[in-house]
């Protein structure tokens, strides 16, 4: 089968697309026939073996496993052993290693059935984003119908489906992006949205119950001022706000102002959860959360696709459409 490997550290060049054989599925595992794959920035990160202490969990000189990519969406073509949950033909998504290839293997609790009428790619666009929304703003965040959240970096693979949570769980809802794409994060349901290049939204004068950023590029006192009395900052993912140097001395900085107000700041990473998968699918199947997909890519072109990700600007995510097809 073909399969995208990543063998050594470095920029997008590092990817190759190469024969392997065709994985077995373990205890608890199925076999998926890959139809289509998604970007995360996690995955550049790995690529790139930043930050630097991760090489200690993945490979000092280069990766310990050259299976990449986790968001997947396929058709089952073989179980192993004990698998309860799917049997083979079931379009199903989620999370699994090696997701850049013709065929992977996931275990079936990190899986769900795909929702009639998601195709494969909006399914694929799903897990790590839409977990990090659901799990950022809902659990981490505490988020309540009737708060106030502001979103910032609402218009990028996490932030589109953030804006969508968001709404469904109630909250009058604030949403910082460009001004390019201020009418796409309108129409996923925020409330207002800021355009970064003409307003701070720590300068405005406006609070808020929760901020889920996104982006990281305001500091930690600046965003403190922008909470309300008992207000949550929840700053999302390892390398917002300072790279790794930001993600690893932000416990410090938040400790040391929590003192001094009611505020919390808080940073977060999602984890894979079949509970919260489940949750996911049921609002794409209602029509609550609508994935956007960014731009389409084949297996052969992926280390371009990496780089319309290292751009920053990409509009939702971007997608590898393994097979060519992405029908429901």
């Amino acid at each position: 089968m073909k399969a995208i490997l990543c063998r050594g550290y470095g920029p997008p060049d590092v990817l190759r697309l190469e024969e392997v054989e065709r994985p077995s599925p373990g205890d608890g595992e199925v076999l998926i026939r890959v139809r289509a794959a998604a970007l995360n920035p996690l995955d550049s990160h790995l690529m790139h073996g930043r930050p630097a202490v991760a090489r200690l969990f993945f490979g000092l000189r280069r990766p310990s496993d050259a299976r990449w990519g986790r968001d997947v969406a396929g058709v089952v073509e073989a179980l192993g052993g004990n698998v309860t949950r799917f049997k083979a033909g079931d379009a199903v998504f989620g999370s699994c290693r090696g997701a850049f290839a013709e065929f992977a293997c996931a275990s079936e609790s990190k899986l769900a059935a795909k929702p009639a009428g998601v195709t494969f790619e909006q399914a694929a666009s799903a897990p790590v984003a839409a977990y990090t929304a659901l799990q950022g703003l809902r659990d981490r965040g505490r988020l309540r119908a009737g708060q106030s959240v502001l979103i910032n970096g609402a218009a990028g693979g996490v932030g589109t489906y953030a804006v969508q949570v968001a709404r469904w769980l109630g909250a009058e809802t604030t949403a910082v992006c460009s001004a390019a794409n201020a009418t796409l994060v309108g129409s996923l349901g925020a409330d207002r949205v800021v355009d970064y290049a003409r307003e701070d939204f720590t300068r405005s004068g406006r609070r808020y119950d929760l901020i889920f950023d996104l982006a990281g590029n305001h500091g930690l006192l600046a965003c403190r001022r922008a909470l309300n009395p008992g207000g949550t900052y929840v700053l999302a993912g390892m390398l917002g706000g300072g790279g790794t140097a930001g993600f690893l001395t932000f416990p410090l900085k938040a400790l040391a102002l929590s003192p001094f107000s009611s505020r919390r700041m808080l940073t977060f990473m999602a984890r894979a959860s079949g509970e919260d998968l489940e949750v996911i699918a049921g609002l794409m199947a209602s029509g609550k959360v609508a994935p956007v997909i960014d731009s389409r890519f084949t297996l052969s072109g992926v280390a371009e696709a990496v780089r319309r990700l290292e751009t920053k600007h990409a509009r939702g995510k971007i997608v590898v459409d393994v097979d060519r097809s992405g029908e429901a």
